[in-house]
């Protein structure tokens, strides 16, 4: 299944709980038990379905020309060099991995109340990816990607908040 398709899905389910929640039409789970499992629902959705809705979004927003890599990095061409090579190494890899690590720390920092770890995360994230973001490219792939991964987190951690 295309990643828009599941970013299209995984943001309906998620969109109506906080419209639902909003309009105080969720009822509350009766014990909890089923709470429980709701925000472990709702917290899965985060960190699984945000994977497909960054895919979509930087798939919307790279610019031509940019390649992507054997190893989910991409390939980033030089000055001299207009089209990216095959031999050329790749940067931003592990960026899914390390975008579920990134959602399940947001959406676990809203849960426990404690806003300031989303901040940390972040800086963590730009520290450790600096001397990859030499380019255009790779720094607009490393704030969309971010950015869009961040928001669906806090997205479903509205959602799951307004479970508990």
């Amino acid at each position: 299944m295309p990643a828009i398709v599941r970013a299209i899905t995984a943001a309906s389910l998620v969109g109506a709980l906080v419209v639902l929640q909003a309009l105080e039409l969720v009822p509350s789970a009766p014990d909890l038990a089923l709470r429980t499992l709701g925000v472990v629902a709702v917290g899965c959705v985060a960190v699984v379905g945000g994977s497909a809705v960054t895919s979509a979004v930087l798939g919307l927003a790279m610019r031509d020309g940019v390649v992507g890599g054997q190893h989910g990095g991409i390939l980033i061409a030089s000055a001299d060099d207009p089209i990216p090579r095959r031999d050329r190494p790749e940067v931003l890899r592990g960026g899914t991995a390390i975008g579920y690590l990134e959602r399940f720390a947001i959406v676990g920092a809203a849960l426990v109340g404690h806003l300031e770890i989303v901040a940390a995360v972040v800086a963590i994230k730009g520290l450790g990816r600096f001397t990859e973001l030499d380019t255009a490219a790779a720094r607009e792939r490393f704030i969309v990607g971010t950015l869009t991964s961040s928001c669906w987190a806090g997205l479903c951690s509205a959602g799951a908040l307004a479970l508990v």
